[in-house]
């Protein structure tokens, strides 16, 4: 029976979550679930300088925002632990004996170097395909220093031992280790491990080509909550750079996600970075929400611009739910229905102004919608109707000045909507307010 799939992913806490490890991270746990393995978080913290408190949590809030749950590690334990390199230094020891057992390291000014065997290397890479090092050229692949003069191991080292240990069949990462993994399986071969097999995914690029940086636009993990993006809709838009459907399909849940992922289907060539194409995706996630979830989800928003959401939210909420790409977008387009005091939008009243027979116009819709019995988008409409008609007007005339005195806005939700989220005393209150501003 072959072995479990055992994925992992690898983030060193000196900094933020990036973007790019995110996805790393997401085609690892897609792998990992897709064939009902096991997904392991370990945190490379032996950088005790750089190590924070801080960026170690926002890789753990970050994961945990995305829903990608880890089945070994920190604050879950595991067989392989511990999980954090730091605390690993004895399982280095033993297999660093291994290597002195086996005359494969020697000293060299205080460093201790691991002896290459000097032959070609080949590997074969699930989405690179095969890349062929040829060790028997010395002066351009020198032997490796794997313990520093102060006893500490490197990346390299504590990289393939961690693997090994912690029985990792499938070692998904950036195409910048693309070059590193020959000296890993010459390391596995001298330790007698078997290697894992290797997927070099393509880079994250910013719009112009340039590599995505820690200090670029949209590299950040933790900004895409903060900026009113939901979870799935971060994870399916990494999942899409680098990764192709094989379809014209763009919107996937994340169950969706792990029964169409695979390695086969993941591009060799750069991917790019595109915010726009970001927020269209979480626009899509957002009219894929029910109206009730919708709701729950832009209520913090709402509230931390000091508006009351009400009784009525969720009907407020969907509203407006076609209208915005993104939850910080929430506040402003529902405000005119939560608070009676609203910001008019200059070029909509002077749009009003135009027409010259506004104040007649919000006088006549005064008088037509204060006649109306049970207040019901149908009956405020044919009020409107009405009210045209008095005069001698087209209804869709009457449509623009009354949704102006309603919302201040140009555009918004369907006016039926707005009529029965206010009532008819906020609507007649707000028709003659404007009818008074034109007179």
């Amino acid at each position: 029976m072959a072995d479990i799939v055992r994925t992992r992913f690898a983030p060193s806490p000196t900094g933020y979550l990036h973007v790019g490890g995110a996805r790393t991270a997401l085609f690892c746990w897609l792998y990992a679930r897709k064939h009902g393995g096991q997904f392991i978080l370990r945190i490379e913290d032996t950088d005790e300088a750089r190590n924070t408190e801080a960026a170690r949590q926002a890789i753990f809030d970050g994961m945990n925002w995305l829903g990608l749950d880890w089945d070994e590690g920190p604050d879950v334990g595991g067989p392989c632990g511990p999980y954090y390199q730091s605390q690993r230094n004895a399982v280095y020891d033993r297999y660093f004996e291994k290597l002195v057992a086996a005359d494969r390291v020697y000293e060299s000014e205080g460093a201790w170097r691991f002896r290459f065997e000097r032959k070609p290397v080949t590997m074969h890479d699930l989405v690179c395909g095969e890349v062929t090092i040829d060790y028997r050229d010395e002066s351009n692949t020198p032997d490796m220093v794997v313990k520093r003069s102060d006893g500490s191991y490197v990346f390299h080292f504590v990289n393939v031992v961690d693997d090994l240990e912690m029985r990792i069949t499938h070692v998904i990462r950036g195409e910048d280790h693309l070059m590193n993994t020959p000296k890993h399986l010459q390391l596995i071969e001298a330790l007698g491990g078997v290697a894992p097999a290797y997927a070099h995914i393509p880079l994250i690029q910013n719009p112009n080509g340039s590599k995505m940086s820690k200090r670029d636009q949209g590299a950040a993990v933790g900004d895409y909550p903060r900026q009113g993006f939901v979870a799935p809709a971060l994870v399916n838009f990494l999942a899409l750079l680098g990764w192709s459907p094989k379809t014209e399909e763009e919107i996937f849940s994340l169950d969706e996600l792990t029964q169409r992922f695979s390695l086969e289907a993941v591009n060799r060539s750069p991917a790019r970075f595109d915010a726009e194409k970001c927020a269209w995706v979480n626009q899509q996630h957002l009219l894929r929400m029910s109206a009730e979830d919708f709701a729950a989800a832009a209520r913090p928003y709402v509230e931390k611009e000091s508006l009351d959401p009400g009784p009525q939210f969720v009907a407020v909420a969907a509203a407006v739910q076609e209208k915005v790409r993104l939850l910080t977008e929430v506040p402003e387009a529902v405000r005119f229905l939560l608070e009676d005091a609203f910001p008019m939008d200059e070029a909509a009243l002077e749009k009003v102004k135009a027409g010259g027979n506004g104040a007649a116009v919000m006088g006549a819709l005064h008088e037509a919608l204060a006649q109306v019995g049970e207040w019901t988008a149908e009956s405020a409409k044919a009020a409107i109707a009405t009210a045209a008609g008095a005069l001698g007007v087209k209804a869709g005339q009457m449509m623009f000045p009354l949704r102006v005195s309603l919302s201040g806005k140009a555009g918004g939700p369907d006016l039926g909507v707005i009529l029965t989220l206010l009532g008819r005393d906020r609507s007649l209150q707000r028709i003659e307010q404007l009818r008074q501003r034109l007179s």
